[in-house]
């Protein structure tokens, strides 16, 4: 369990000097009206296009895979409307962090679904929340903090004074956080009747997965961590849809539990976990984080790279 990263005076050393000042930068931003972040994340996102040629070049691969029946000009469309979001979840983050409660009530758009999470907790066990890496993740668990904290189950961060600022940013929506590597630690919330957050979209490698169908690629690798926890006496799971809307809004809406799951068939199992989250994306593909190399691992471990 983590309730926050301690403050060390190493902090201050030349070292970290880069760090205060990209954090000071988004604090600074922070105090901004919010559609003008709005604005100056789109123009960082058209930075991001021209200059992060090789991130730019993983995103347009994963769309070619995803979406091979639309034509080239549609995935570019959607790829740059991508990059300007990929800019803005930057600030977003700041505003995730330091907004404080007033103004992220300002811009809840909806929050639905609620039921279903309490319906399970009146059960007298844990939610497993699925979520998908959408670029506007940290301002979506404020909003939904408004209404009901959670737990997040997050993967610590290699710098030490960003640890420092994550956890204390995150910690103002959530009860705890939870390391990706503490099983015993998450299981243990589950059983605590907790929301647990948790992210299975990505690709983490061979050890422990299944190559199951994602949009139009028939072999992504896709973790069955999820079936771990979901399979626990004490747990049921939900799955997410989160947007923002052009007017800066955030809708969040819960769906319900999937039925006989797990079922005990791991590919059939996490195949409807990777439809979940497709369903999700596909309520705003372009808030998606398409820059991860989600098909770097392949089935045959000597296929050349797709990227």
């Amino acid at each position: 369990m983590v309730n926050h990263s301690p403050f060390k005076w190493s902090f201050l050393t030349p070292k970290f000097w880069p760090t205060w000042l990209g954090v000071l930068f988004l604090y600074l931003v922070s105090w901004l009206p919010q559609q003008w972040q709005l604005s100056l994340g789109r123009g960082l996102g058209h930075l991001v296009y021209k200059y992060m040629k090789k991130r730019r070049h993983v995103a347009r691969v994963n769309l070619a895979l995803c979406f091979p029946e639309l034509s080239e000009q549609e995935r570019e469309t959607i790829l740059r409307k991508n990059m300007e979001n990929t800019g803005i979840a930057t600030l977003e983050t700041g505003m995730a962090w330091w907004w404080p409660e007033w103004r992220i009530k300002r811009v809840v758009g909806s929050i639905k679904g609620l039921e279903h999470v309490k319906a399970i907790q009146n059960q007298g066990k844990g939610a497993i929340l699925l979520v998908p890496h959408m670029l506007h993740l940290e301002m979506a668990g404020r909003v939904l903090g408004t209404e009901m904290q959670g737990v997040g189950f997050y993967r610590p961060h290699n710098n030490p004074l960003m640890e420092f600022f994550m956890t204390r940013g995150r910690l103002r929506s959530n009860e705890y956080l939870v390391s990706k590597r503490d099983v015993k630690g998450l299981l243990k919330t589950l059983a605590n009747k907790r929301l647990c957050y948790y992210l299975p979209d990505q690709d983490y490698g061979r050890k422990r997965c299944e190559f199951a169908p994602f949009f139009a690629v028939p072999d992504a690798a896709t973790t069955t961590g999820t079936l771990l926890f979901a399979s626990s006496k004490n747990a049921e799971t939900v799955s997410l849809h989160c947007t923002r809307d052009d007017k800066g809004l955030y809708h969040l809406e819960i769906q319900p539990m999937m039925e006989n799951f797990p079922s005990g068939n791991d590919l059939a199992d996490v195949s409807r976990v990777n439809k979940r989250m497709e369903q999700a994306i596909m309520c705003a593909p372009e808030q998606y984080m398409w820059l991860h190399r989600r098909f770097k691992t392949r089935p045959d471990k000597n296929a050349p790279s797709l990227y």
